[in-house]
């Protein structure tokens, strides 16, 4: 199985590429759509990473594929502008889920 990027940007996918990891850059809703149809019909691919703008700008779409589908892999990764996480995210998202501070 392979990794495969879909990007927001050329700098994160070049990035990738120099990787190892094939990928395209897309900007529209429509886009990320017909993208995703493209790479979750492709059974070679068993991790698709996606840039973290997508999962804040699109999330409708993003949790689709993540709830009804087993393959692939959906990772959602920071671009080359860094995250759009607030520092203890790792830590508040564990108290919220099972109510430990840490």
């Amino acid at each position: 199985m392979k990794m495969y990027l879909i990007s927001d940007n050329v700098d994160t996918c070049t990035g990738m590429r120099l990787a190892g990891v094939e990928g395209c850059v897309v900007h529209e809703k429509n886009e990320l759509r017909a993208a995703l149809e493209k790479a979750v019909a492709d059974p070679s691919i068993g991790v698709l990473l996606l840039t973290e703008k997508f999962g804040r700008r699109f999330p409708d779409i993003i949790d689709d594929v993540k709830l009804n589908r087993r393959l692939p892999l959906i990772i959602e990764i920071p671009d080359r502008h860094g995250t759009g996480r607030r520092p203890d995210f790792i830590t508040s998202y564990v108290k919220e889920a099972i109510g430990i501070k840490l």
